[in-house]
């Protein structure tokens, strides 16, 4: 699932399950949450001035050049975590964000980690709001995506899904690239920020 072209693992991991068990000493430890993904952006490598490995390995992307299917996560604005899944060979820096997750199992811990008031399609809708819900911080930086408490898989009955791609969100470079790729059917896509005009969505495609 994770290795090969980013844009390709990018389009195949909208509809797969991340599952996350909380860890010990933390809220609700020992807890399972898990959420069907249904948003993504491909970051590249070598030709993506907004992908964190364009200039080369630091001590901060280490998990970033490592080999495919390890999580990848950093700090933004010094408040919010974001995951990513590695992709391509060894030694090239390159990965997909996870943007929106729609909730499936351990809901209530969820809700206590970003408040029982946030709406259910909006427990895990947008980066940071995905890993403060899943409970993802940078101990899971590193972590091997096929095992321990935080796996991402794709169930051997997982339906068909559409693919609806678009620019990318949030971003001061590179934004129009055609490399966000959602569910356009899920209420959890993450939402456009005010202005964005939805005519950015191109195309969408089934598999």
């Amino acid at each position: 699932m994770f290795e090969g072209p980013t844009i390709d693992v990018a389009r195949r991991l909208v509809g797969a399950m991340l599952y996350r068990r909380i860890p010990r000493g933390a809220p609700d430890a020992g807890t399972l949450l898990a959420g069907r993904i249904v948003e993504t952006e491909a970051y590249l490598p070598l030709v993506d001035p907004a992908c964190h490995g364009y200039r080369g390995p630091t001590k901060r992307t280490a998990a970033l050049f490592g080999r495919a299917g390890f999580a990848y996560v950093y700090l933004i604005y010094g408040m919010y975590y974001c995951l990513n899944v590695t992709t391509e060979r060894a030694g090239i820096g390159a990965a997909v964000l996870i943007r929106a997750l729609e909730p499936v199992a351990g809901i209530a811990a969820m809700q206590r980690r970003r408040g029982a008031r946030v709406a259910l399609d909006a427990l895990a809708s947008g980066p940071g709001n995905l890993c403060r819900a899943m409970s993802i911080d940078l101990r899971c930086d590193g972590a091997d995506l096929r095992s321990g408490d935080i796996v991402i898989a794709r169930p051997k009955d997982t339906p068909a899904v559409e693919i609806a791609v678009s620019g990318r969100i949030g971003l001061n470079v590179a934004q129009r690239w055609p490399l966000r790729f959602f569910d356009p059917r899920s209420p959890s896509v993450s939402p456009y920020r005010k202005g964005r005009r939805r005519a950015q969505e191109t195309r969408a495609v089934s598999r």
